[in-house]
């Protein structure tokens, strides 16, 4: 009776009734848990390696165990990779790699996404005429690989005469970043509702109101899960940094490869891993930063047709 009284009560005040649930141990659950053991582990074990030999000293190294934790912990060889270490004739670190890259990839992600933003919108809301050719264009355009329009870009930029520059590859990365961009944003604008548009065109709003005032606003995981894209994609690039760049305008990924691929003097294997490390910064910390963002953009718009 005191049982029925107490159930009831708990109904009454909206509280959780009946018996609380046990987590079973099944062997679905066994097989499920244990594969993303498995998992985590295969990509956790090579960037623990890289971190205990980044602040190991070459001695300690030389002994041989890559899995054992530093005796004695040193920060020089992140130093040494920094600021002194040699890429080439420069031996300055990867410290001008670094604001090389950043002086490529902050008006690269910010363009690719603006104009592929206003691509998108218009593509999902003022259809004209050609819009699925366009379209279509579009992306051809995201699946085309890179290596065939090596060289047809390079006699354009030699013809505009900004090959060798940080404009050129800037234009470079904007131009290869706005076809996958385009197809996130059409989608996403796609998904929102179709009344909003209406109504702010009856209020009398025009293209870029409605596109400042209105898709904006509700657009802020589809931008992260962008600029995530761009970041990660322009900032790890080798290929068009090595193509498209002189050596003292070298990205940080350029002259990561030099310094790792160095064939004078002793291999310092704790300054390539702390360099590795480096470099790998900032698309790592960018992503922890807006990781709930970008898992919300991909469910709410990179998957809808």
């Amino acid at each position: 009776m005191d049982n029925t009284a107490t159930l009831r009560a708990n109904t009454i005040a909206g509280e959780p009734s009946g018996p609380k649930p046990r987590h079973v141990i099944s062997p679905r659950n066994i097989i499920v848990y244990g594969a993303l053991f498995v998992v985590s582990i295969y990509y956790l074990l090579p960037l623990y390696v890289m971190v205990v030999t980044s602040l190991k000293g070459m001695p300690e190294i030389r002994m041989g165990n890559i899995f054992a934790p530093p005796v004695e912990i040193t920060f020089e060889p992140w130093v040494k990779a920094w600021a002194t270490a040699c890429t080439g004739l420069n031996c300055d670190g990867l410290s001008r790699g670094f604001w090389n890259s950043v002086r490529i990839a902050v008006p690269s992600v910010i363009l690719s996404i603006a104009i592929a933003s206003v691509n998108g919108y218009m593509l999902a809301n003022w259809r004209f005429k050609g819009a699925n050719l366009f379209f279509t264009i579009l992306l051809v355009g995201a699946f085309i690989p890179y290596q065939v329009m090596i060289y047809p870009i390079v006699i354009i930029l030699r013809e505009l005469g900004i090959y060798g520059t940080l404009t050129g590859l800037v234009i470079v990365h904007t131009i290869f970043g706005m076809p996958i961009n385009t197809l996130l944003f059409r989608n996403y604008f796609s998904g929102l509702p179709e009344e909003l548009f209406k109504a702010a065109r009856v209020d009398g709003a025009g293209f870029w109101g409605i596109y400042f005032r209105i898709m904006l606003p509700m657009s802020l995981p589809i931008f992260v899960v962008a600029m995530i894209i761009q970041v990660t994609g322009i900032w790890n690039d080798f290929l068009f940094g090595v193509v498209y760049t002189k050596p003292d305008i070298y990205p940080m990924t350029v002259q990561l490869n030099n310094i790792v691929n160095s064939v004078q003097g002793v291999k310092e294997y704790n300054v390539n891993m702390a360099a590795t490390l480096l470099t790998g910064a900032v698309p790592l910390i960018v992503y922890f930063l807006s990781g709930r963002l970008f898992v919300r953009g991909i469910a709410a718009g990179a998957v809808k047709g």
